[in-house]
């Protein structure tokens, strides 16, 4: 779905169950056989997750598993008792079944092909018994990457605890809980995401799509207990077959907003060098940040399949 090797991004700007499966559709990948739907169930404490109003249409519609790792940090969700019991606060067990796909404490080990730190990524041990994986990812700030879409998602997301702590530590400990006073130089993680990110595209091929969601936009992911206050408008649904393109796509949205209170979550991101994560990817092969964006008017628009 590209014309001139730009990849095409589809959005949407109003978020309801409907449109979000209508955004889905026109990708036109049919998600098949065993799906396993990538999301962030929240931190205890955090209300700006993903509503289980807008995704429980798509998620019974694709008969999806929502899927998780639990976190390299303490909190809710460091064990998997604690992890489901989270999601089931959040809803989420109430609309799907919820695999926490580290909880046997293995680690599914991916070779990483082009890399300058990480030559191996460390998966939920679970994923390998999917066939079809959907990255539905709320895009927002992040403390440490600047900004969490479907790189980050993919990357730190789909990391069990350990390998979660071996991303942020740029290949050089497993341990957990990390240790946050001595993480690498910032440019070394956001290219230890990609390199993540890549291990898991080369075994996914074209069993994957990106879906986005950019609401509540606070500078805070939603691993953060109390996030900081939200000071922008909703932004809308946003989708493609090309992360890169995806996630290049919500940061230009932020940036082209005419909201004032965009100022908050630009200034996260371009604190943290948040982009760089896009330049490398693209350097990798993972996608490109040119595309064309196309506008789906959910009245009218015809299912891909």
């Amino acid at each position: 779905m590209e014309s001139e090797n730009k990849a095409t991004v589809y959005f949407c700007p109003r978020i309801t169950a409907e449109n979000l499966v209508k955004v889905y559709e026109a990708l036109g990948r049919k998600a098949k056989g065993r799906v396993a739907i990538k999301l962030s169930t929240g931190e205890a404490g955090n209300p700006n997750h993903l509503s289980t109003d807008v995704i429980k249409k798509l998620v019974h519609l694709v008969d999806g598993t929502i899927v998780e790792c639990n976190t390299a940090y303490d909190g809710r969700r460091c064990n998997a008792a604690d992890h489901l019991q989270t999601a089931a606060e959040h809803g989420f067990t109430a609309i799907a079944e919820v695999d926490i796909m580290d909880a046997c404490g293995n680690d599914l080990e991916l070779p990483v092909k082009k890399h300058k730190h990480i030559a191996v990524n460390y998966v939920g041990h679970n994923w390998r018994n999917y066939d079809f994986t959907i990255v539905l990812s709320h895009f927002k700030g992040h403390p440490m990457g600047g900004f969490g879409g479907a790189l980050k998602n993919v990357a730190i997301g789909m990391a069990s605890s350990a390998g979660k702590a071996w991303i942020h530590t740029a290949g050089r400990s497993k341990e957990v809980p990390v240790d946050w006073d001595n993480v690498p130089p910032q440019d070394d993680f956001l290219e230890s995401m990609a390199e993540a990110c890549e291990s898991v595209f080369d075994i996914a091929g074209d069993n994957i799509l990106y879906i986005s969601v950019a609401n509540n936009l606070s500078v805070d992911c939603d691993c953060v207990a109390e996030p900081e206050p939200i000071h922008m408008e909703d932004i809308g649904i946003l989708a493609s077959l090309d992360p890169v393109a995806l996630d290049r796509a919500c940061v230009d949205m932020v940036y082209k907003s005419p909201d004032p209170g965009k100022c908050h979550l630009i200034e996260r991101i371009e604190s943290r060098n948040a982009t760089h994560i896009l330049d490398y990817a693209e350097e990798l092969g993972l996608g490109t940040q040119k595309y064309d964006l196309v506008t789906i008017n959910p009245d009218n628009i015809e299912p891909a399949f």
